[in-house]
C-alpha cells in the first residue's frame, strides 16, 4: 500500500471522528514506543497509524478502550457503603446507639454511656422524679 487514504480505513471505522480518534491513540502510541505491526516505508506515526488500521494489523477495540482511559479524569474511587461504614466504626449492638446521620432509630433511647460519649450531660431529678405528658390547657393555665 503506497498511499493511504480515509477511503481506505473509513471501511474498517465508518464514523470519520472515531476513525480520527483511534488513528490519533495509536499514532501515540507508537510515539511512546509500540511495535509497528506494517512497514514503515519513511512515513510519519499518523500515517503508519491509518495504515494499520486500514490493515486491520491492531485491534480497534483496544485502541478505543485505551483512548478512553487516556481521556478520563475522574478516577473512581470505591467507597465504603453505610453499613459498612457503621461496622468500621464499631456501632453498639445495644440500644442507644446512634447512627450516621446523628439520629436514633425509632423507638430507641441514649444510654448515660453513649450520651456521655457524645458529650451530652444527663441530669437526675431528685429523688427520681418522672415527668408526665400534660395537655395545652394546663400549661396555658401555668403560663
Amino acid at each position: 500500500m503506497a498511499r493511504v487514504t480515509v477511503e481506505d480505513c473509513i471501511v474498517k471505522i465508518p464514523n470519520r471522528f472515531d476513525l480520527v480518534m483511534a488513528a490519533a491513540q495509536r499514532s501515540r502510541d507508537v510515539s511512546a514506543g509500540s511495535t509497528i505491526t506494517v512497514d514503515r516505508d519513511n512515513d510519519k506515526n499518523p500515517v503508519i497509524a491509518l495504515r494499520e488500521i486500514a490493515e486491520e494489523t491492531v485491534d480497534i477495540a483496544a485502541l478505543n478502550e485505551a483512548l478512553i482511559k487516556g481521556l478520563q479524569k475522574h478516577v473512581e474511587i470505591d467507597e465504603p457503603e453505610d453499613d459498612d461504614m457503621e461496622r468500621l466504626i464499631g456501632s453498639d449492638a445495644g440500644a442507644g446507639s446512634v447512627g450516621l446521620d446523628g439520629r436514633l432509630a425509632e423507638g430507641e433511647t441514649l444510654g448515660e454511656d453513649a450520651a456521655e460519649d457524645l458529650g451530652m450531660e444527663i441530669e437526675q431529678g431528685d429523688g427520681g422524679q418522672q415527668f408526665e405528658d400534660v395537655d395545652d390547657s394546663e400549661l396555658d393555665r401555668e403560663g
